[in-house]
Order: structure tokens, then sequence, then C-alpha cells
């Protein structure tokens, strides 16, 4: 099991090589630190806590300076344990980064749902309507609580209430392509959560180490293109620079 802690941007789609469309979604991976370790002699139990995304001193308490400073490193926004990893492959303020997984390979994204406020059975739960006659009279309500025999609500009926806002896992998603350069990772499908929300990505559950034959993408930048652009613009400049000399030229033969 592996993790790192990342900040959702947004969805945008890539193309491959192959023609086909991918949607992807954005994740900020700043580099992780790992502020805590615990083992089973002393918490009972292995984990090892990460920290991401720094924030001011000023607004950290004594506690949370402290515990920092432990790992040798500032005071952080995100923090969150992963278990089930292997405590000796890691060491106290040691950093980890995004490539610490492989394009192709399978992951769990865990995040905070949008929160859709108080919501009725039709969009909370998927529910039908009734007629829309005006002499109806039900058209989008609750419908029967249950039978008669219990006289009461059975635990657990679907009911209005707070929809979203919810820690949600999306699992198998594959990674189409990671950017260390500016600490990005491109997930193939959607993931929980608004925009500049936390996520938590770890290791597939169900298809641990499993990895895909990678995507090949398209890439924009081509630099054989670019390189001719420079010399038409370094002609032009040339041409220009000789126009202007037969101008003065031209000037100074008319002034004689």
């Amino acid at each position: 099991m592996k993790g790192i802690l990342g900040r959702k941007i947004g969805m945008t789609s890539v193309f491959a090589k192959d023609g086909k469309l991918v949607p992807v979604t954005v994740i900020e991976v700043e580099p992780n630190v790992v502020s805590q370790i615990k083992t089973k002699e002393k918490d009972g139990y292995e984990a090892i806590q990460l920290a991401a995304f720094e924030k001011r001193e000023k607004l950290a308490n004594k506690p949370e300076v402290g515990h920092m400073k432990k790992a040798n490193t500032t005071p952080k926004r995100f923090l969150r344990e992963i278990r089930g990893v292997d405590v000796a492959n890691y060491q106290l303020g040691s950093e980890v980064k995004a490539d610490i997984f492989a394009e192709g390979e399978m992951v769990d994204v865990t995040g905070t749902s949008k929160g859709k406020g108080f919501q009725g059975v039709i969009k909370r739960w998927n529910q039908s309507r009734g007629p829309m006659g005006h002499g109806s009279q039900y058209h989008r309500g609750v419908g029967s609580l249950g039978t008669l025999l219990p006289m009461r609500v059975i635990p657990g009926k679907k009911m209005p209430g707070h929809m979203g806002n919810e820690q949600v896992t999306i699992q198998n998603l594959e990674i189409v392509q990671i950017d260390t350069e500016n600490n990005v990772i491109l997930v193939k499908g959607n993931v929980p959560g608004p925009k500049k929300a936390l996520v938590l990505i770890k290791s597939s559950v169900k298809h641990p180490g499993k990895i895909n034959t990678p995507v090949e993408l398209i890439t924009y930048v081509d630099e054989t293109v670019a390189e001719p652009a420079e010399e038409v613009e370094e002609t032009a400049t040339e041409e220009v620079t000789e126009e202007t000399n037969d101008e003065s030229s031209q000037d100074k033969e008319v002034t004689e």
C-alpha cells in the first residue's frame, strides 16, 4: 500500500495516439512530508502520516507547530494517515513525490463529495414522482413510510435529508500521465469533490500492484516546427533592415 495527498484542480481531456479522447482529472500533487511514523510497539499499528500544502505559521496553533518541528518542516494544511505500508521504507521528515506511482497503475481516490444541501427523495434517492395532474394532489412526495404491522418507520427508510458532503472513494481509476516537473497527476475519469478539494490517492484495494499498458498521449509541442519560424523571423528582419538602408540612401541622393 502506498499513497499521496493531492488537490483536485479540475477536469480536461487528452488525446491518445490511437485517436481516442480520454477524460481525465487533473490533481496537483506537491511533495508530501512524512510527519509521523506509527509502529506496533508504540501505537499498536503501523502507519505513516502525510502532510501537504503549507500554511502560514500564524494560522497554526502551538501543538501543530511542535508536531511539524519534529519532522523538521513548516505547518501543513492537510494531514492524513495511510495504513498497511512498510514503515521501514520511510523516514521522519522524508518527502513523498508523484513518482511514487507509475503511469497505467490502478489507484483508489478518496475525497469529500459536493454538498447539495437539504434535498427530497427524488433527487437524493432517484425515486419516481407522482402524476403531475392538478387533481392528483401528489407530485413529489415521499410516499408510504412503511407497512401497518410494525406501526413505526423502519430504520434505513430513504427519506429527505442532507445530500452530499460525505467521504466517497472511487475505485479502480487509472493513472494516465505523471508530470513531475509541474507536480501534476492525470487520472482517468472523475474524482469526488469540488475544485481545490483535498483528495487522497492510494493503491487499488481490489487490484493491488496492477499496471496497465500506459496510454501514449499526443504532445502539441514540436521543436522541428519552431526552428523554421525563427529563421523566417530573422529573414524578415534582414529584409526590413535592407529596405530601410535603401530608403536612407535614396533620401541622401535626393538631398544632394
